[in-house]
């Protein structure tokens, strides 16, 4: 089952045309009734000193798609049906190839006893104001000329000690109501920066114009910047303003709106997906405890025998960093290749949670171990078996990411080696309810969102490493073979961290592979002219498909604490 992509005719666009644009997305299922707790999925969120809601119900202002796709459009709206005592904080925009799938931040003055009335009695400045003005920052400059309504961008003025979290939009050359917006104290607020770019005008008359979404430049774990789903533009009537707009800080030291242990077991069972294996996968998966119980061993630099590892971990150095005095190998004698193949009946996913976005979102990552990483595929023209990338103890991921206002899946996180894809929850692969499908690449184990060939390296010359993912019988269901193994924010003790998520050493030895030498014979055996592209590209790919320096666990990985790579 896939999202709803249906179009609509309605409004008028640049030049005074019908403007398609897209149907609101809903996912396949309804959301179930989670489980009571604090403030999760109750539709507000308290930061501190300004409580905020999110608002997906738009009206359309104008929309730009002067093409002969109009597909390729984009559309700005304001918010509406928001809730009483609420302030609008910035408008919102999307292209028009997708669903409508957006959300902006609303929000109001909060005490501890309450909402704080519009004299602030305390002493201290209130933390939301009006505007004292508005900039014009850009006009498509069209309305009247032939009957049309023109785009008009405005930022929002602030008083001092105060700042913009959004741009507005009319679609008439008169200025918004102050009253339309409001600003927010400066310590409430936190840095952004431009993520993807959503428009590019640069169509003579006209004056350029570059609009980008925007999210926290400080994000993570630890990071207390909160997105308000608004947008940042820039033009050369407006040089740097797109730095004036910020983001939300989450100032409340009580992450009040992350689900709790029941909630957190509910949300997987309801969005768990299943993890889909090539049909010709030799390396499957398993648990970390089949891996221990069955000869894997523990070396330590001078000891070329190795002790086998418990069943627990427990043996297993624990803290410190990887500093190359352990490592873990499969064992010398005839079990080493039936640990490479995995067991697909003890896998299961280790599930870490942690709070995204400033709380107002909920990751939850779920890490699968595969005794073995097999050999790569490269494509140059032709595929060509090589043994690179191959090494012992591979940990791959994906990570569900939750809206704490509603409970909602918002977006999924493909892990694919040395990066990855979020993808929009409107473009999933849906195959039962809410769960969606994960594809797993044949032999490298990286995360796909559909089955289908994956070139890393140039996908314009279909050069680079190759990865197959396809559906098969294969499978591990994340929504009933899971373990919760870290959720710190829930505080001590409400997780029991299993021994071996503190091995912060490797989980396979260092290989040095020759793959580059033999990847030298096959450039020199092209034409010159294809044979340089081709060296370029390889020389881009990870370094890791020349050598590996023993690939460490989950907790060792960027993303434990930092935010996904995107």
């Amino acid at each position: 089952m896939f999202g709803c992509r249906c179009l609509s005719w309605t409004g008028a666009a640049a030049g005074g045309r019908p403007h398609r644009r897209p149907e609101p997305f809903s996912l396949p299922a309804p959301i179930p009734e989670w489980p009571p707790g604090h403030e999760f999925a109750s539709g507000s969120i308290n930061l501190g000193e300004i409580e905020v809601c999110k608002v997906k119900r738009f009206e359309f202002i104008w929309g730009w798609d002067w093409s002969s796709d109009e597909r390729k459009g984009v559309s700005f709206y304001r918010p509406v049906a928001i809730p009483d005592g609420f302030f609008s904080l910035g408008h919102y925009c999307q292209s028009n190839d997708r669903p409508l799938r957006g959300f902006v931040l609303v929000a109001r003055e909060v005490i501890s006893s309450g909402i704080k009335p519009p004299e602030c009695t305390s002493g201290k400045s209130p933390a939301l104001k009006e505007p004292v003005d508005y900039t014009l920052i850009w006009s498509s400059d069209d309305g009247g000329a032939d009957g049309g309504e023109g785009g008009y961008f405005w930022l929002p003025q602030a008083p001092e000690g105060y700042k913009p979290m959004g741009i507005l939009v009319t679609n008439q050359p008169a200025k918004p109501a102050l009253e339309e917006v409001r600003v927010v104290q400066s310590d409430l607020t936190d840095t952004c920066e431009n993520h993807h770019m959503i428009l590019s005008i640069s169509k003579y008359p006209l004056l350029p114009l570059t609009v980008c979404s925007i999210r926290p430049t400080h994000r993570g774990m630890l990071g207390k910047g909160v997105s308000v789903g608004t947008f940042s533009c820039s033009s050369c009537w407006s040089s740097g303003d797109e730095q004036c707009i910020s983001c939300l800080k989450n100032c409340n030291p009580v992450l009040n709106a992350m689900p709790n242990l029941d909630q957190v077991h509910t949300l997987i069972k309801h969005y768990g997906p299943t993890v889909f294996f090539h049909p010709d996968e030799v390396f499957l998966p398993s648990s970390v405890s089949w891996f221990f119980e069955n000869g894997s061993l523990l070396h330590r630099k001078g000891d070329p025998v190795g002790e086998p590892i418990d069943i627990s971990g427990s043996n297993l150095p624990s803290g410190g960093k990887n500093d190359g005095e352990y490592w873990i190998d499969l064992p010398s004698d005839r079990r080493n290749n039936s640990i490479k193949n995995g067991n697909l009946d003890s896998a299961k996913l280790y599930v870490h949670v942690k709070p995204a976005l400033g709380g107002t979102f909920t990751d939850i990552v779920m890490w699968i171990f595969c005794p073995f990483n097999g050999p790569a595929t490269v494509k140059v023209g032709m595929n060509i078996p090589l043994s690179i990338g191959q090494h012992v103890g591979d940990w791959e991921h994906f990570t569900l990411r939750i809206s704490n206002f509603s409970g909602e899946l918002w977006s999924i996180y493909f892990s694919q080696h040395s990066g990855g894809q979020w993808v929009d929850a409107c473009d999933l692969e849906f195959i039962d309810g809410n769960k969606a499908a994960i594809y797993s690449s044949k032999s490298g184990h990286a995360s796909y969102p559909r089955p289908g060939t994956y070139i890393q390296g140039s996908k314009m010359l279909r050069i680079g490493i190759r990865n197959d993912a396809a559906r098969s019988d294969f499978k591990v269901d994340s929504s009933t073979s899971y373990e919760i193994v870290a959720a710190e924010y829930l505080g001590d003790g409400v997780v029991g961290e299993p021994c071996w998520l503190q091995y912060m050493r490797k989980w396979g030895p260092t290989v040095v592979y020759n793959s580059r030498t033999k990847l030298d014979k096959v450039i020199k055996s092209l034409p010159d002219m294809f044979g340089h592209a081709v060296a370029y590209i390889f020389d881009k790919l990870p370094i890791e498909l020349y050598g590996e320096d023993g690939p460490t666990g989950p907790k060792e990985k960027n993303n434990w604490v930092g935010d996904e790579r995107s």
